[in-house]
Order: structure tokens, then sequence, then C-alpha cells
């Protein structure tokens, strides 16, 4: 079974983030990891191959950096690795990323793709979606089990108080959900035979692209407003209660 895992190079959920002048995020001295979600994708995808025979295949989109990822993912067990990497997808937004990896899988045999049901440094969960748009392909998000059967996946998505089960037909797009697994470290042995595997870097002009403009573009961030501190009430019942509501209609002014 041929499987392909997106994966996406973040920003460690640990990092203090830091704004340029310009609004723009600085990224000096910050540590990158690979997306949290997708981690539990590449684990799903080796544990398949290991019960089923096949190959995993992991594919992204990112700058040099973004080889640790890569690497890191081969590491644990898959096979080989695409990495888009071109200057003009600089600022890409989630249309333009999904139009670029349709066409890193056009030429690819594959029978399920996987990734993370969101990336934790924009929070859109847009690109899966997106994506399986353009290849025609059936979806199924946030899948905390997956099963995998005669030309189809049967997936549990967990509700509120309830467990939804679908069946979707292969090939598909399935996005994973923490609780799917438990991504495993790799190994002294994984890390050096990773060093060996493919790793192919294709550039926009090498898949036949031209740079695109992307339909939204991000201005600039800015942090939230400091907390202020809250206020404490202190006295009698009575003169509490008169404070507490001088306070939510003059100065809260909710009531």
């Amino acid at each position: 079974m041929n499987i392909v895992v997106l994966i996406k190079q973040t920003f460690d959920t640990e990092a203090k983030i830091q704004l340029t002048g310009d609004g723009k995020v600085n990224d000096q001295g910050v540590n990158l990891i690979m997306n949290p979600y997708d981690e539990f994708a590449v684990e799903e995808a080796i544990r398949i191959k290991e019960a089923k025979g096949g190959e995993v295949t992991i594919v992204s989109l990112g700058g040099d950096k973004a080889q640790e990822a890569v690497r890191q993912a081969l590491a644990m067990g898959a096979d080989k690795a695409v990495l888009v990497n071109d200057p003009a997808l600089e600022g890409a937004d989630h249309y333009v990323v999904a139009k670029v990896l349709a066409k890193v899988l056009e030429g690819m045999e594959y029978d399920l793709i996987l990734t993370g049901w969101v990336a934790i440094d924009d929070q859109s969960s847009q690109v899966p979606g997106r994506l399986a748009e353009v290849l025609g392909l059936p979806q199924a998000n946030v899948v905390t089990k997956l099963e995998v059967e005669d030309g189809k996946v049967v997936c549990h998505r967990e509700g509120d108080g309830s467990v939804e089960v679908l069946e979707v037909p292969l090939p598909a797009v399935v996005t994973a959900q923490k609780g799917l697994n438990e991504p495993r470290y790799p190994s002294l042995k994984g890390i050096m035979q990773a060093k060996k595997k493919e790793l192919k870097k294709v550039s926009l002009g090498d898949l036949g692209l031209p740079a695109e403009e992307a339909k939204a573009k991000v201005v600039g961030y800015q942090l939230p407003e400091a907390r202020q501190a809250g206020k404490v009430v202190e006295g009698e019942p009575a003169e509490t209660v008169s404070q507490l509501i001088e306070f939510l209609t003059k100065e809260a002014k909710v009531i």
C-alpha cells in the first residue's frame, strides 16, 4: 500500500514569539519542529506499512530548514521524500499550497494521503480540504482511529459524547487528530538510515508551474493587548454588591 504523508515545519510550541518593527514574525533563534499533528500522520502511515507492506512518501513545502522535519519523518521509518523549495512560494497562501501539492501528487501512485488536521502556526486547517477538492478525492478529518480494509478506510471521529464512524473509499485524504497513536522517537539506526534515503528537492519550474500570486496576503501581525489586572471588591455583602453593580454599569458597561 502506497501512502503519501504531507508535513509542515512549524515553530516549536514552547517558542516565545517576537515581532519585528514592521509587523513580521522574528524567527531568529526560534526552534523549528515538525507540526505535531503531522507526526501522528507519519506514525500511522508507518504502522500501516509495517502491517500491510508498501511504501511511505513524505511531501513538504518549505525552505532549506524544512529538511530537518523531512529527515525526522524519514528517520521514523518513511521511505523517501519530496521537498518543494522555491523562493516564489514565500508568503504562499493555502490556495497556492494546495495547487502545488496537487501537482506534486499528480505524478505519484498512492492509495492514501495522510496529514495532520491542522498546523499549529496558522491554525487554518484549510490545505487538506482544498487538496482533496483539487484532486477530486473523498476526505475524512480529525480522525482518532483508522482501519484499512479492502478498498476503503474506516475512520473514527470523536464528537460530543459520541464517536462517528465513516467508511471512505480509497484513494482518500485523511487528517490525523491527537489520540490516533503515539508517535515513535527516531532510533539512532533510523537517523543514520535517513541520511541515505532519497530526498528529492523540486522547484516550481521542475513542476511546470508558474509563480502564482496568493489569493490572501498577511498584512502584518500584532500581539494581543496585555490583560488588565482584575479588581477585588471587599467589604460587607451589601457594599460589595453595590460596588460590583457600579463597576459593571459604568466601567465595564456590560449591563
